[in-house]
């Protein structure tokens, strides 16, 4: 192996138990074994019964934990579930080392397919909303809306704090980087990241630091931390400079479904200046720009998110269908009261 090459990671079936990922009060977690990859799927039992499904798929570096936070403001409006993606969060690493938008979104994709659970209300952030754009550019029929928060769609001018994170598509540069950092401690991490990804860190309660500096330090425990990192963001990389039907500004026009796009002000990582082109390119665009917003606007402002995405149901005519299919069972003989009430929690 030569000096520039990342270290061989294990198989999956003898990877090393590391730790316990942190499940929040009212989620559960569970292994979903499909062909070539294992996916860890957080979810969180809805309000009722018979709520349309949702999937939520995080970015680069992130796990399922970041859409926590809008999964429960949402638990009365969707069925959801968060995946962690291959070599993230909880779930090992793909079979094939394939960590392309392509192949993240063939996971997702495998994932639907055998769930059965499509169409579904896709939401992604960062990495995963690319991901997202092209499931929905290639299986509209998996996708009912598409909430994309801070995508991370080609850029000709991209941000200066984003250089770090595509230098290490560059071969070498991720295990030089482990070198130089070995001294970090998973506190110093956590406050790199959260300055690189919040509009205001001060958001970040100390509950929630804890819970961050805990998860990364089971994540650097992981033997292909690194490995998954560097391989998806050189997939990154190789996806901007796909032309063609494959590339994904092409792949954004192609997408049939109702689609919410938010962008932070603050963000450093995706330019504010592409929630314009974004708007342009989605047929069927709804956009929510943040001011003081960073790259995760469903983790600093939850309630605004949730908010615009019940708004984009309201528009698609999703919330006016179950309304008036809850009608017509309240007339068939069902407690109009309780219709009532229910509306009233989905903020109608």
């Amino acid at each position: 192996m030569s000096s520039t090459e990342l270290p061989f990671v294990p198989p999956a079936n003898v990877l090393p138990k590391v730790g316990t990922v942190r499940v929040a009060e009212g989620e559960r977690l569970r292994s979903v074994e499909l062909p070539g990859v294992t996916l860890t799927v957080r979810s969180r039992p809805p309000a009722r019964e018979g709520l349309p499904p949702a999937l939520f798929v995080h970015g680069l570096g992130g796990s399922s934990q970041n859409w926590s936070a809008l999964m429960a403001l949402l638990d009365g409006v969707v069925d959801g579930e968060a995946l962690d993606l291959p070599g993230f969060g909880d779930s090992p690493p793909p079979d094939d080392g394939n960590y392309s938008v392509t192949g993240h979104a063939r996971a997702v994709i495998r994932f639907l397919d055998a769930s059965g659970r499509g169409p579904v209300h896709l939401f992604g952030n960062s990495l995963g909303g690319a991901i997202a754009t092209r499931v929905a550019a290639v299986r509209p029929d998996l996708v009912r809306t598409l909430t994309l928060v801070s995508p991370a769609l080609p850029e000709i001018r991209v941000q200066r704090a984003a250089v770090p994170t595509g230098l290490l598509a560059v071969p070498g540069v991720a295990l030089l980087f482990t070198r130089l950092t070995r001294e970090w401690t998973a506190e110093q991490r956590v406050r790199g990241v959260m300055a690189l990804c919040y509009g205001d860190p001060g958001r970040v309660t100390p509950e929630g630091f804890r819970n961050a500096v805990q998860e990364m330090e089971r994540r650097l425990r992981l033997p292909y931390f690194w490995d998954a990192m560097a391989r998806s963001a050189r997939g990154i990389v190789n996806a901007y400079t796909l032309g063609g039907q494959q590339g994904l500004w092409r792949q954004a026009e192609r997408v049939l479904a109702p689609t919410l796009l938010v962008y932070g002000g603050r963000d450093q990582l995706v330019g504010f200046r592409m929630a314009q082109k974004a708007a342009r390119a989605f047929r069927d665009s709804r956009l929510v720009t943040l001011p003081d917003a960073g790259h995760v606007a469903m983790m600093e402002y939850p309630e605004t998110v949730a908010l615009a995405f019940r708004e984009l149901l309201e528009e698609a005519g999703e919330l006016g269908a179950r309304r008036a299919m809850r009608a017509g069972r309240a007339d068939a003989g069902g407690d109009a009261a309780d219709e009532e009430g229910t509306d009233e929690s989905m903020g109608g």
